[in-house]
């Protein structure tokens, strides 16, 4: 039985269980059938049904979710609806024929709810004007509950499922339907029969049916709760029910826009903002309360259904046009978990198409899209405008010093969590221009956290999802980007002179996978056990604040990860940036695939990673179409290449999933220079240096775990042949073969993706210890890390471009303070002591001695003040 079946004495409001809490008194129980064997169904269905059934099927196309219902066959069946109404008896009579479920208009023996069928509803209706004539002077569906219970008081054998059955019409996307079909889609009002007769007529080919997990009576009624209280709340928590399912199809019920921007306005920290602004500026207090109403209307999404919908038409033609495909994994994981909770949907962001494609793909797969964060340069004209009526909602890039808007921010971000709106952004700010996750901002983070502190209404659901490209529209720019050209500003022409160019590419396949979702709660618990669950007043800033925010960046950085997809790009990438033109014989290349192939299936990340299906010469020809891999005909075997500019963009693909091969990196690099090594040797150089590799790819391990981790990759090199146990003691030494194997060379691929992050570390160490202690401080070393870096690519062999990218060096550094190898003097030089030089000894071991000189000797010094001369 699903959790929504489970028994719970004191559940809380809302959430749906099979216990209710009683039943009124109704009409005289019925008499056990012989035997006391639970009533079956009878008979067919009535002959008004069968006709307007035939007359009604060819407008309705239904999405029945979940395909199988998890019931139990031998148990009766009585469904509940959220209202009443022909159209929605019929169209659950044929979502029930399709699932091969029992009829909801064929009654049980003896007809328990006392209504000639057997399904109930909850809302109140007149039955005088009903059209199906067994309505005609029905009992309220309070007596057909309560009459429900009172059998099975009466009939101890009897069981009935109870299953919760939500209806919509017109909400699900379809190319066929029109504008005006938008109009009659599914939404919070109760409307009559003519409008729901255009409806059906319109949209019912776009008809949503969800089931939800029976419900056991039989374990309601045995509570022994009075009657009354028991109907009373089973009615209370299935309409909670209905009203978290309906919200999280077609959204909260909206307000204007209009309506949002006047309640930010009347916001007490906003009045407050507005007269210190006044203060400031020495204006009056209206004029500076006209600067928050221009700042709130130039923030707030302006959601327009028609506008969604026809942005659904067009971008299924686009997605068709340029994609070879889109995937999405795990999101009927996410259907469990989201209704009730006010979702925040977070997910990796490494192209424009992100938000484009999720909002999409959630209203194509009925879920309201989310309003989106989204920064002022993508307010253009007219691109803005859609923008915002599909839920975009725009910040400035920065708000420091501007107190009034950072007060109007928030205070929206707050209305829009405690109005129970799903939510989109990006925390790491912008898109990462080396495919590698950026580090995350907590800003946004902490206006979710604080809106909800000050209204704790209902539980937040942080989302992480994947998104993963095998071609990127901007790749072009990002090339530039990453060849030191700077960042080109949006405008509208660039926007229109692209599409034409865009539509005629290839771009592949895309996945977008859903990661297992962060409860709010769930971290509060643990970071912050001193909350009770009050709201916390907006100036309060408790001190557990900023660690609940760094803890949740992080952790939504981790799960994000810990959904990756490896795509056939992905694993090019990794093999063939590997050697030194990028280049490799065709049958290296699928010996190369398979093993990266083998790794992930041997030793898995998580449950959420997916993995391409593909074989290796299928990869291989799929590439060559999309345009990534040229073939070199060769007598002796073809060879399979990238050129310059598509390597560097193949970095970017090969650091989507670095993290997934971390463990098998090490292990192989340690084998670079070396030809033998312990195993007690790997794990504790694996142990120190695991909190660094933790940091920049946001793994999700212990040292203790990572360890482990460490010993399985052994075992599956040794079983491969490309490590040998040296004697017998597993504990002892490990040697890999002497030569130019095949074994040797898959074994150096393997640690290519990691050597340079080691490269990077050593040039850290060895700026500072070169320039001694108390010399540099944290940006002065980051400064010349950099520095040393890009010589150290321009002299010698080229790097991949975030070889010398500023933020992974200020994350190495950073780390080091936490683990207290450095640390500041009075004056924020760092110091450090002779553990550093431990760890400089401990590189022999990862990079080979001309490297390390080379790094020891481009590795510059600080330019020391010239001592002022003495005057005679």
């Amino acid at each position: 039985m699903s959790p929504m079946s489970k028994q719970n004495s004191r559940p809380e409001q809302g959430e749906l269980l099979p216990s209710g809490e009683a039943s009124a008194p109704a009409s005289s129980p019925l008499p056990p059938p012989p035997g006391g064997r639970p009533p079956v169904r009878q008979g067919r269905r009535p002959l008004w049904s069968r006709l307007l059934g035939r007359l009604i099927e060819p407008w309705l196309g239904l999405k029945i979710e979940p395909e199988q219902l998890q019931h139990d066959p031998a148990q009766p069946v009585v469904y509940v609806l959220e209202d009443y109404g022909l159209s929605n008896a019929l169209i659950l009579d044929k979502a029930c024929r399709d699932a091969g479920l029992p009829s909801p208009l064929v009654p049980l023996a003896g007809d328990p709810t006392g209504r000639k069928r057997a399904y109930v509803a909850l809302s109140r209706r007149s039955s005088n004007n009903a059209l199906i004539p067994e309505q005609r002077g029905a009992r309220t569906h309070s007596d057909s509950l309560a009459r429900l219970l009172q059998a099975h008081r009466a009939n101890p054998a009897l069981d009935v499922q109870l299953v919760p059955v939500s209806i919509f019409v017109g909400r699900a996307p379809d190319k066929q339907s029109g504008w005006f079909a938008v109009l009659f889609s599914e939404n919070w009002a109760l409307v009559g029969r003519f409008r729901r007769l255009l409806a059906v007529l319109l949209n019912g080919r776009d008809s949503i049916v969800r089931f939800a997990a029976p419900i056991s009576l039989r374990q309601t009624v045995e509570e022994g709760l009075e009657p009354e209280r028991t109907v009373r709340k089973l009615q209370r928590v299935l309409r909670a029910h209905f009203r978290r399912i309906r919200e999280s199809i077609i959204g909260p019920d909206l307000s204007t826009r209009r309506l949002l921007v006047d309640k930010v306005l009347e916001a007490d920290t906003v009045r407050e903002a507005i007269a210190a602004q006044a203060k400031r500026d020495n204006s009056k207090p209206t004029d500076a309360w006209k600067k928050a109403q221009a700042y709130a209307w130039e923030i707030a999404a302006d959601y327009s259904t028609p506008v969604v919908r026809s942005a659904s038409f067009l971008l299924s033609h686009v997605w068709n046009r340029i994609y070879a495909g889109v995937l999405v994994h795990h999101l009927d994981k996410f259907k469990e978990a989201a209704p009730g909770h006010e979702v925040v949907y977070v997910p990796s962001h490494r192209s424009h198409m992100d938000y484009l494609l999720l909002s999409y793909l959630l209203y194509d797969r009925g879920i309201v899209p989310p309003h989106i964060f989204a920064g002022i340069n993508l307010n253009l004209p007219v691109v803005g405008t859609l923008l915002r009526k599909g839920g975009a909602f725009f910040a400035r890039r920065s708000f420091r010093g501007n107190p009034l808007y950072s007060a109007v921010f928030s205070e929206y971000m707050a209305q829009l969590v405690s109005g129970g709106y799903s939510i989109e952004y990006f925390v790491e700010g912008g898109r990462s221009r080396t495919g590698r996750l950026l580090q995350p901002k907590g800003g946004v983070i902490s206006m979710t956290l604080r809106a909800f502190l000050r209204q704790p209404r209902k539980p937040v659901l942080f989302q992480p999802i994947y998104i993963g490209y095998e071609k990127l529209m901007e790749g072009n720019s990002y090339l530039d980007e990453l060849s030191g050209r700077p960042k080109e500003k949006e405008s509208i022409w660039a926007l229109l002179w692209g599409i034409p160019k865009v539509l005629k590419q290839n771009y592949g396949q895309v996945v977008v996978n859903f990661g297992e979702p962060i409860a709010l709660n769930d971290v509060l618990a643990e970071h912050a056990p001193e909350w009770d669950g009050q709201p916390v007043p907006e100036d309060e800033k408790p001190a557990w604040l900023m660690k609940t925010v760094d803890t949740l960046a992080q952790n939504i950085n981790v799960h994000v990860n810990a959904a990756a997809d490896v795509n056939p790009i992905n694993l090019l990438a990794l093999a063939l940036l590997s050697t030194p033109k990028h280049a490799m014989g065709e049958a290296d290349l699928i010996a190369q695939i398979e093993l990266c192939k083998k790794l992930l299936v041997e030793m898995p990340y998580s449950d959420r990673v997916t993995v391409t299906p593909h074989s290796p010469e299928r990869i291989i020809a799929h590439a060559e179409e999309i345009n990534v891999l040229t073939r070199v005909k060769h007598p002796l075997g073809d060879v399979l290449s990238v050129s310059g500019d598509t390597a560097v963009l193949l970095s970017y693909f090969r650091n989507n999933v670095l993290h997934l091969f971390t463990a098998s990196s090490w292990v192989a690099c340690c084998f670079q220079n070396n030809r033998r090594m312990s195993r007690a040797g790997l794990l504790r150089l694996g142990r120190g240096l695991y909190p660094f590799l933790q940091q920049e790819l946001f793994l999700p391990w212990t040292e203790d775990e990572f360890a482990a981790r460490i010993e399985q990759t052994i075992n599956v090199f040794v079983r491969e042949g490309l490590l040998q146990q040296v004697g017998e003691d597993e504990g002892g030494m490990l040697a890999r073969s002497t030569g130019q194997t095949d074994e040797v060379f898959r074994l150096r691929a393997i640690g290519h993706s990691l050597q340079q992050a080691f490269e990077r570390y050593y040039i850290a160490i060895s700026v500072l210890v070169k320039n001694g202690p108390g010399v540099l401080g944290a940006a002065e070393l980051e400064s010349l890390c950099q520095q040393a870096a890009q010589r150290l690519s321009l002299l010698y062999a080229p790097a991949a471009p975030e070889f010398f990218d500023k933020t992974l060096f200020r994350g190495f550094i950073q780390k080091m303070r936490e683990l207290r190898l450095v640390w500041p003097d009075e004056n924020s030089k760092l110091l450090f002591d002779d553990r550093l030089d431990a760890w400089a000894k401990d590189a022999k071991f990862i990079l080979g001695r001309e490297l390390r000189h080379t790094i020891e000797r481009v590795s510059p010094e600080a330019v020391k003040p010239e001592e002022p001369v003495s005057q005679v």
